[in-house]
Protein backbone atom coordinates (compact mmCIF):
# COMPACT_ATOMS: atom_id res chain seq x y z
CA UNK A 1 0.00 0.00 0.00
CA UNK A 2 1.41 3.40 -1.01
CA UNK A 3 1.71 5.99 1.77
CA UNK A 4 -0.20 9.19 0.92
CA UNK A 5 2.00 12.22 0.36
CA UNK A 6 -0.25 14.44 2.48
CA UNK A 7 -0.98 14.05 6.19
CA UNK A 8 -4.56 13.83 7.37
CA UNK A 9 -5.82 17.18 8.66
CA UNK A 10 -7.94 17.52 11.80
CA UNK A 11 -9.40 20.68 13.34
CA UNK A 12 -10.91 20.95 16.83
CA UNK A 13 -12.10 23.85 18.99
CA UNK A 14 -13.67 24.81 22.29
CA UNK A 15 -12.89 24.46 26.02
CA UNK A 16 -10.32 21.84 27.08
CA UNK A 17 -12.49 18.76 27.66
CA UNK A 18 -14.66 19.34 24.57
CA UNK A 19 -11.59 20.03 22.45
CA UNK A 20 -10.06 16.76 23.66
CA UNK A 21 -13.26 14.84 22.98
CA UNK A 22 -13.34 16.11 19.40
CA UNK A 23 -9.72 15.12 18.93
CA UNK A 24 -10.19 11.66 20.42
CA UNK A 25 -13.16 11.02 18.17
CA UNK A 26 -11.57 12.38 14.98
CA UNK A 27 -8.21 10.63 15.48
CA UNK A 28 -9.41 7.57 17.39
CA UNK A 29 -7.52 5.05 15.26
CA UNK A 30 -4.28 7.05 15.29
CA UNK A 31 -4.43 7.59 19.06
CA UNK A 32 -5.12 3.91 19.68
CA UNK A 33 -2.40 2.81 17.29
CA UNK A 34 0.18 5.16 18.80
CA UNK A 35 -0.69 4.04 22.33
CA UNK A 36 -0.52 0.37 21.34
CA UNK A 37 2.95 0.61 19.84
CA UNK A 38 4.68 3.36 21.86
CA UNK A 39 6.34 1.21 24.53
CA UNK A 40 7.26 -1.46 22.00
CA UNK A 41 9.16 1.13 19.94
CA UNK A 42 10.90 2.48 23.04
CA UNK A 43 12.04 -1.06 23.81
CA UNK A 44 13.82 -1.29 20.48
CA UNK A 45 16.53 0.93 21.97
CA UNK A 46 16.22 0.61 25.76
CA UNK A 47 14.57 -2.07 27.90
CA UNK A 48 11.87 -0.94 30.32
CA UNK A 49 8.94 -2.93 31.64
CA UNK A 50 5.36 -1.74 31.36
CA UNK A 51 5.07 -1.86 35.15
CA UNK A 52 8.05 0.45 35.55
CA UNK A 53 6.77 2.79 32.86
CA UNK A 54 3.36 3.04 34.50
CA UNK A 55 4.98 3.79 37.86
CA UNK A 56 6.57 6.80 36.19
CA UNK A 57 3.19 7.77 34.71
CA UNK A 58 1.56 7.78 38.16
CA UNK A 59 4.37 9.89 39.59
CA UNK A 60 4.18 12.33 36.64
CA UNK A 61 0.47 13.13 36.88
CA UNK A 62 0.83 15.58 39.83
CA UNK A 63 3.50 17.51 37.91
CA UNK A 64 1.16 17.84 34.92
CA UNK A 65 -1.74 18.93 37.13
CA UNK A 66 0.42 21.59 38.76
CA UNK A 67 1.70 22.93 35.43
CA UNK A 68 -1.62 23.09 33.58
CA UNK A 69 -4.95 21.67 34.76
CA UNK A 70 -6.43 22.72 31.40
CA UNK A 71 -3.98 20.57 29.41
CA UNK A 72 -4.72 17.60 31.64
CA UNK A 73 -8.45 18.18 31.15
CA UNK A 74 -7.93 18.14 27.39
CA UNK A 75 -6.23 14.74 27.67
CA UNK A 76 -9.14 13.51 29.77
CA UNK A 77 -11.37 14.46 26.86
CA UNK A 78 -9.15 12.53 24.43
CA UNK A 79 -9.30 9.51 26.74
CA UNK A 80 -13.08 9.76 27.02
CA UNK A 81 -13.76 9.69 23.29
CA UNK A 82 -10.88 7.53 22.05
CA UNK A 83 -11.20 4.78 24.65
CA UNK A 84 -7.49 5.05 25.48
CA UNK A 85 -7.01 5.41 29.27
CA UNK A 86 -5.57 8.69 30.53
CA UNK A 87 -2.56 6.83 31.94
CA UNK A 88 -1.74 5.47 28.47
CA UNK A 89 -1.94 9.00 27.07
CA UNK A 90 0.47 10.24 29.73
CA UNK A 91 2.82 7.41 28.75
CA UNK A 92 2.92 8.90 25.24
CA UNK A 93 4.06 12.23 26.71
CA UNK A 94 6.93 10.69 28.71
CA UNK A 95 8.42 8.30 26.13
CA UNK A 96 11.52 10.46 25.79
CA UNK A 97 12.03 10.31 29.56
CA UNK A 98 12.42 6.53 29.24
CA UNK A 99 15.45 6.87 26.93
CA UNK A 100 17.53 9.81 28.20
CA UNK A 101 20.56 8.92 26.08
CA UNK A 102 18.63 8.98 22.81
CA UNK A 103 20.88 9.78 19.86
CA UNK A 104 18.72 12.00 17.69
CA UNK A 105 19.94 13.81 14.61
CA UNK A 106 17.55 16.67 13.82
CA UNK A 107 18.94 19.74 12.04
CA UNK A 108 17.07 23.03 12.44
CA UNK A 109 17.19 26.72 11.52
CA UNK A 110 15.32 29.95 12.15
CA UNK A 111 15.53 33.05 9.95
CA UNK A 112 14.55 36.66 10.54
CA UNK A 113 12.07 38.30 8.13
CA UNK A 114 14.83 40.31 6.46
CA UNK A 115 16.82 37.11 5.80
CA UNK A 116 14.09 34.84 4.45
CA UNK A 117 12.25 35.78 1.28
CA UNK A 118 8.94 34.72 2.83
CA UNK A 119 9.17 36.40 6.27
CA UNK A 120 10.05 34.81 9.62
CA UNK A 121 10.80 31.12 9.12
CA UNK A 122 11.75 28.11 11.25
CA UNK A 123 12.33 24.60 9.92
CA UNK A 124 13.99 21.24 10.40
CA UNK A 125 14.21 17.60 9.41
CA UNK A 126 12.59 15.40 12.06
CA UNK A 127 14.85 12.36 12.43
CA UNK A 128 13.12 9.57 14.26
CA UNK A 129 11.50 6.14 14.02
CA UNK A 130 9.62 5.77 10.70
CA UNK A 131 7.11 3.46 12.43
CA UNK A 132 5.51 6.62 13.90
CA UNK A 133 4.36 7.87 10.48
CA UNK A 134 0.92 6.16 10.50
CA UNK A 135 -0.02 7.97 13.71
CA UNK A 136 1.05 11.41 12.50
CA UNK A 137 -1.49 14.09 11.56
CA UNK A 138 -1.65 17.83 11.00
CA UNK A 139 -3.78 19.03 13.89
CA UNK A 140 -5.29 22.50 14.33
CA UNK A 141 -6.56 23.39 17.78
CA UNK A 142 -8.62 26.53 18.46
CA UNK A 143 -8.88 26.62 22.27
CA UNK A 144 -11.15 29.11 23.99
CA UNK A 145 -9.36 32.31 25.02
CA UNK A 146 -5.93 31.22 23.74
CA UNK A 147 -4.04 31.41 20.45
CA UNK A 148 -4.93 28.87 17.78
CA UNK A 149 -2.14 26.41 16.98
CA UNK A 150 -1.33 23.98 14.19
CA UNK A 151 1.02 21.04 14.80
CA UNK A 152 2.45 18.18 12.83
CA UNK A 153 2.23 15.58 15.57
CA UNK A 154 1.55 12.03 16.57
CA UNK A 155 -2.10 11.96 17.62
CA UNK A 156 -2.33 11.90 21.40
CA UNK A 157 0.52 14.30 22.17
CA UNK A 158 -0.46 17.53 23.89
CA UNK A 159 1.67 19.55 21.43
CA UNK A 160 4.50 19.23 18.94
CA UNK A 161 6.24 21.03 16.06
CA UNK A 162 4.20 23.84 14.51
CA UNK A 163 3.00 27.42 14.87
CA UNK A 164 0.39 29.57 16.55
CA UNK A 165 -1.81 32.46 15.42
CA UNK A 166 0.47 35.01 17.15
CA UNK A 167 3.43 34.56 14.80
CA UNK A 168 5.32 31.97 16.85
CA UNK A 169 6.81 29.01 14.97
CA UNK A 170 8.55 26.14 16.79
CA UNK A 171 10.83 23.21 15.98
CA UNK A 172 12.47 20.70 18.34
CA UNK A 173 15.82 18.95 18.70
CA UNK A 174 17.18 16.53 21.25
CA UNK A 175 19.83 18.15 23.47
CA UNK A 176 22.13 15.64 25.20
CA UNK A 177 22.45 16.81 28.79
CA UNK A 178 21.70 15.48 32.30
CA UNK A 179 18.10 14.53 33.08
CA UNK A 180 16.13 13.54 36.17
CA UNK A 181 13.45 10.89 36.71
CA UNK A 182 10.45 13.16 37.29
CA UNK A 183 9.10 16.50 36.23
CA UNK A 184 6.76 18.20 33.77
CA UNK A 185 6.95 16.28 30.47
CA UNK A 186 8.58 18.19 27.62
CA UNK A 187 5.45 18.34 25.43
CA UNK A 188 3.50 20.30 28.06
CA UNK A 189 6.08 23.10 28.07
CA UNK A 190 5.92 23.08 24.27
CA UNK A 191 2.15 23.59 24.51
CA UNK A 192 2.83 26.40 26.98
CA UNK A 193 4.96 28.11 24.32
CA UNK A 194 2.07 27.93 21.85
CA UNK A 195 -0.07 29.75 24.42
CA UNK A 196 2.44 32.64 24.42
CA UNK A 197 2.56 35.69 22.16
CA UNK A 198 6.24 36.68 22.41
CA UNK A 199 9.75 35.33 22.96
CA UNK A 200 9.64 36.39 26.61
CA UNK A 201 6.37 34.52 27.03
CA UNK A 202 7.83 31.44 25.38
CA UNK A 203 10.83 31.45 27.73
CA UNK A 204 8.55 31.93 30.74
CA UNK A 205 6.38 28.95 29.70
CA UNK A 206 9.43 26.69 29.86
CA UNK A 207 11.12 28.28 32.86
CA UNK A 208 8.12 27.91 35.17
CA UNK A 209 8.11 24.11 34.81
CA UNK A 210 10.09 21.70 36.94
CA UNK A 211 11.47 19.80 33.98
CA UNK A 212 12.51 16.15 33.70
CA UNK A 213 14.66 16.22 30.55
CA UNK A 214 16.75 18.65 28.52
CA UNK A 215 15.62 19.79 25.09
CA UNK A 216 16.39 22.25 22.35
CA UNK A 217 13.62 24.52 21.08
CA UNK A 218 14.21 26.75 18.07
CA UNK A 219 11.75 29.56 17.40
CA UNK A 220 10.58 32.15 14.94
CA UNK A 221 9.03 34.93 17.03
CA UNK A 222 7.83 38.52 16.55
CA UNK A 223 11.09 39.50 18.32
CA UNK A 224 13.22 37.58 15.84
CA UNK A 225 14.73 34.08 15.64
CA UNK A 226 15.91 32.44 18.85
CA UNK A 227 17.03 29.09 20.21
CA UNK A 228 16.31 27.81 23.71
CA UNK A 229 18.84 25.35 25.11
CA UNK A 230 16.78 23.90 27.93
CA UNK A 231 18.36 21.94 30.79
CA UNK A 232 16.47 20.64 33.81
CA UNK A 233 17.59 23.74 35.75
CA UNK A 234 17.96 26.59 33.27
CA UNK A 235 16.77 28.05 29.97
CA UNK A 236 19.59 29.58 27.92
CA UNK A 237 18.55 31.81 25.01
CA UNK A 238 20.70 31.99 21.87
CA UNK A 239 19.90 34.85 19.50
CA UNK A 240 20.87 35.87 15.99
CA UNK A 241 24.26 34.38 15.09
CA UNK A 242 24.79 36.92 12.32
CA UNK A 243 22.79 37.78 9.24
CA UNK A 244 19.39 37.10 10.79
CA UNK A 245 20.08 33.37 11.20
CA UNK A 246 20.02 30.86 14.06
CA UNK A 247 20.86 27.17 13.50
CA UNK A 248 21.10 24.17 15.81
CA UNK A 249 21.81 20.44 15.69
CA UNK A 250 22.41 18.27 18.77
CA UNK A 251 25.17 19.73 20.88
CA UNK A 252 25.18 22.54 23.42
CA UNK A 253 26.28 25.92 22.08
CA UNK A 254 25.75 28.33 24.97
CA UNK A 255 29.13 29.00 26.66
CA UNK A 256 27.79 27.92 30.05
CA UNK A 257 26.66 24.57 28.63
CA UNK A 258 29.42 23.56 26.21
CA UNK A 259 31.30 21.54 28.89
CA UNK A 260 28.31 19.17 28.86
CA UNK A 261 29.30 18.07 25.35
CA UNK A 262 32.34 16.24 26.76
CA UNK A 263 30.00 13.82 28.54
CA UNK A 264 28.03 13.03 25.36
CA UNK A 265 30.62 12.21 22.70
CA UNK A 266 28.20 10.48 20.29
CA UNK A 267 26.24 13.31 18.74
CA UNK A 268 25.33 11.82 15.33
CA UNK A 269 27.50 14.10 13.21
CA UNK A 270 26.13 17.08 15.12
CA UNK A 271 29.15 19.33 14.56
CA UNK A 272 29.47 18.59 10.82
CA UNK A 273 25.71 18.99 10.31
CA UNK A 274 25.79 22.36 12.09
CA UNK A 275 28.67 23.53 9.90
CA UNK A 276 26.91 22.25 6.79
CA UNK A 277 23.55 23.94 7.40
CA UNK A 278 25.39 27.19 8.23
CA UNK A 279 27.32 27.00 4.98
CA UNK A 280 24.28 26.19 2.86
CA UNK A 281 22.20 29.05 4.24
CA UNK A 282 24.89 31.71 4.61
CA UNK A 283 26.22 31.13 1.10
CA UNK A 284 22.77 31.42 -0.49
CA UNK A 285 23.13 35.16 -1.04
CA UNK A 286 20.28 37.65 -0.74
CA UNK A 287 16.96 36.76 0.88
CA UNK A 288 16.88 32.99 1.35
CA UNK A 289 14.09 31.47 -0.76
CA UNK A 290 11.78 28.66 0.17
CA UNK A 291 13.39 26.51 -2.51
CA UNK A 292 16.86 27.13 -1.04
CA UNK A 293 15.60 25.98 2.37
CA UNK A 294 14.15 22.83 0.84
CA UNK A 295 17.42 22.07 -0.94
CA UNK A 296 19.36 22.52 2.31
CA UNK A 297 17.10 19.99 4.04
CA UNK A 298 17.69 17.52 1.19
CA UNK A 299 21.48 17.67 1.64
CA UNK A 300 23.39 14.35 1.79
CA UNK A 301 26.89 15.36 2.89
CA UNK A 302 28.13 12.67 5.36
CA UNK A 303 25.36 10.30 4.23
CA UNK A 304 23.59 8.43 5.87
CA UNK A 305 23.90 10.62 8.99
CA UNK A 306 23.44 13.68 6.86
CA UNK A 307 21.01 16.56 7.21
CA UNK A 308 18.62 14.33 5.23
CA UNK A 309 19.06 11.19 7.31
CA UNK A 310 18.79 7.62 6.01
CA UNK A 311 19.16 4.17 7.64
CA UNK A 312 22.74 3.06 8.33
CA UNK A 313 24.35 -0.31 7.56
CA UNK A 314 25.32 -0.88 11.19
CA UNK A 315 22.29 -2.59 12.68
CA UNK A 316 24.48 -4.60 15.08
CA UNK A 317 26.40 -1.63 16.51
CA UNK A 318 23.99 1.32 16.08
CA UNK A 319 20.78 1.20 18.16
CA UNK A 320 19.25 3.87 15.96
CA UNK A 321 20.32 2.52 12.57
CA UNK A 322 16.68 2.47 11.34
CA UNK A 323 16.00 6.17 12.04
CA UNK A 324 15.36 8.44 9.06
CA UNK A 325 14.10 11.95 8.36
CA UNK A 326 10.48 10.94 8.94
CA UNK A 327 9.29 14.36 7.82
CA UNK A 328 10.77 17.70 6.85
CA UNK A 329 9.06 20.93 7.83
CA UNK A 330 9.43 24.61 6.94
CA UNK A 331 7.18 26.95 8.92
CA UNK A 332 6.26 30.45 7.74
CA UNK A 333 5.35 31.82 11.15
CA UNK A 334 4.00 35.21 10.00
CA UNK A 335 1.93 33.70 7.20
CA UNK A 336 0.55 30.82 9.28
CA UNK A 337 1.78 28.14 6.86
CA UNK A 338 3.69 24.86 7.12
CA UNK A 339 5.40 23.08 4.24
CA UNK A 340 5.78 19.36 4.99
CA UNK A 341 7.36 16.41 3.21
CA UNK A 342 5.99 13.09 4.40
CA UNK A 343 9.24 11.13 4.40
CA UNK A 344 12.77 12.05 3.36
CA UNK A 345 12.59 15.37 1.50
CA UNK A 346 15.07 14.14 -1.10
CA UNK A 347 12.39 11.83 -2.53
CA UNK A 348 9.07 13.19 -1.25
CA UNK A 349 7.42 16.51 -2.20
CA UNK A 350 6.54 19.31 0.21
CA UNK A 351 2.82 19.89 0.77
CA UNK A 352 1.45 23.14 2.20
CA UNK A 353 -0.91 23.43 5.21
CA UNK A 354 -2.47 26.66 6.43
CA UNK A 355 -3.72 27.70 9.84
CA UNK A 356 -5.92 30.45 8.43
Amino acid sequence: MTTPIRYREISVNGPPFALGCQLGEAAREEVRGFAATALERVNKTVRISRAKAMELVAATLPHVEAYSPAMLEELRGVAHSSGVPLEELILLQIRNQLQPEKEAGCTSFALAPQTAAQGAVVGQNWDNDPALDPFTVVLTRRPEGKPALMNVTQAGLIAYIGLNSEGLGLCLNTLPAPSRPLGVPHYFTVRGIFEATSLDGAVAAVARAQRAIPANIILATPQGPADLEVTVDQVHVLRDQGGGLVTHTNHCMHPELTPINDSFPELIQSGPRKARIDHLLKSAGGPVSLETLKQALRDHQDYPRSICRHPSDHSTTDKYWFWVSVFSVIIEADAGRMHLSRGNPCVHPYETYSLN
